[in-house]
């Protein structure tokens, strides 16, 4: 039998039961369209997130030492200088205090970085410019605004540039604006140079934290052991002391706890999913089942005019794929819209207050072959039963079929 004439057959066969076929369809629509929406929504929020971590995320390491020694920005090259793996090592220290600007008082939290912060970071300039080195060695009066705050305090975050705010009763200068990337509610978030906010602002010369950026190919499980020695020998901490004293911490850590969090909770959408699938292919099985019984005349009237049992199976098993595949289609058409409005959604939630973190759904081209692959699969698993049932029924008894 002719491919052709195959294809018309199941054609005919569809098509005299349009509205049975269309409901059964549907169930591989829900099926597909929710495995391909989680997936692309999943694979976009996993790359939002890293982009919020920054390029080099995978490379950063932070450290701290606690107790009677404390890290001070004069280790910070003595630090570089005796671990070479590292390619910089920066500081950062957090103040608090009250940011004025002609409009608005607002509380502020004030980051005091060195300007190789926010490379390190992935930080996005979105108007302005960063603060300089020199400025960042003289402890300037020079601030960076996130957008948020930028629209707090001025009410534009594109135009802000030189304008001044007074902090703690000190005046300031606007350098630039960059992209939001926390949200602390009514909290404006700003950067300073980090010896300005020591001095300044914080009033204590002790680091919060200390990050270094690796170099490229630098085993960041042994750097991480390095560093830890180096330092609790550097503070002359003991070594039944070291671990309640040395906090050293991979990003490589948090980025593979990241990975497998978004892989268990893809698992978990996939598994839920998957049951609409179950329920899709037992729906088709129930439908196929049902053609047979009702075309057992015609069946017996195929077979008498001389055709094969494995002719009957193939236009069964046809019948039964093709109604997934059409069903895989309009699903993975559904699916990707769904997932572009979700994560529209999903990032308007994100991103109220001084969020600025935008979902793109992740397409993958491995997706589609996959739901392709589920979709015959579907087809052939439980349109094979239907279609060898048809297949063996005798001609004479199903040409007196009632």
């Amino acid at each position: 039998m002719k491919f052709t004439d195959l294809a018309a057959e199941t054609w005919e066969g569809l098509d005299a039961n349009r509205g049975r076929s269309l409901l059964t369809v549907l169930g591989i629509v829900i099926g597909i369209s929710a495995v391909i929406a989680m997936t692309a929504l999943i694979g976009g929020v996993k790359q939002g997130l890293m982009g919020q971590l920054g390029l080099s995320q995978a490379r950063m390491v932070y450290m701290n030492v606690y107790g009677s020694q404390q890290m001070t920005q004069d280790d910070l090259p003595k630090i570089q200088e005796g671990l070479d793996d590292y390619e910089s090592v920066t500081g950062l220290v957090y103040g608090q205090g009250t940011a004025t600007s002609d409009k608005q008082s607002v509380d502020a939290q004030v980051m005091g970085v060195e300007p190789v912060y926010f490379s390190i970071a992935g930080m996005k300039l979105v108007s302005g410019r960063t603060f300089s080195t020199s400025e960042s060695k003289a402890g300037a009066t020079v601030v960076m605004l996130d957008e948020a705050g930028a629209h707090q305090l001025f009410g534009d975050a594109t135009d802000v540039a030189g304008r001044k705010i007074r902090i703690n009763g000190i005046e300031y200068t606007v350098a630039g604006v960059l992209q939001s990337t926390q949200n602390l509610g009514n909290t404006v978030v700003m950067y300073a140079p980090l010896k300005t906010v020591t001095t300044r602002i914080a009033g204590r010369a002790m680091l919060d934290q200390a990050i270094g950026i690796a170099k490229e190919g630098t085993d960041m499980d042994a750097l991480v052991q390095k560093t830890t020695s180096w330092l609790a020998s550097y503070y002359n901490i003991p070594s039944d002391e070291i671990e309640n004293s040395v906090y050293v911490q991979s990003m490589k850590t948090y980025v593979d706890q990241l990975n497998s969090y978004m892989a268990t909770f893809q698992l978990l959408m996939t598994a839920v999913a998957s049951i609409s699938l179950l329920v899709g292919g037992i729906g088709i099985m129930n439908m196929m089942l049902t053609n047979v019984t009702e075309r057992i005349r015609e069946i017996g009237l195929r077979k008498a005019l001389g055709a094969r049992s494995s002719d009957i199976t193939k236009q069964f098993l046809l019948e039964s794929i093709t109604l997934t595949l059409a069903g895989g289609v309009i699903g993975m058409v559904v699916g990707y819209l769904g997932a572009y409005a979700l994560s529209g959604l999903a990032s308007n939630l994100l991103n109220q207050g001084s969020g600025s973190m935008t979902i793109t759904p992740a397409i993958e081209p491995e997706a589609v072959a996959v739901a392709t692959g589920i979709c015959v699969l579907i087809g052939v698993i439980f349109g094979y039963y239907p279609a060898r049932r048809a297949a063996k029924l005798d001609p004479v008894e199903s040409l007196h079929y009632q």
